[in-house]
């Protein structure tokens, strides 16, 4: 199993205790922030930036790792 996929498992896992604990609405503004806060970072990003960022994705996935 990759690392990756023990992150996103345990994400959901985390999820679901949260979810369990807080109420519904609590739980929803968790997982917005944790969502929302990497998507409004990448935007406020200058557009040479932005190429910067998505060339390191490009350069990494071809990697191997």
């Amino acid at each position: 199993m990759s690392t990756q996929t023990k992150i996103v498992i345990g994400g959901v896992a985390v999820g679901l205790l949260t979810l369990w604990i807080f109420p519904w609405w609590i739980t929803a503004l968790i997982i917005l922030g944790v969502v929302g806060l990497p998507v409004a970072a990448y935007l406020a990003l200058d557009p040479s930036q932005r190429r910067r960022v998505r060339a390191q994705g490009r350069k990494r996935l071809g990697s191997g790792h």
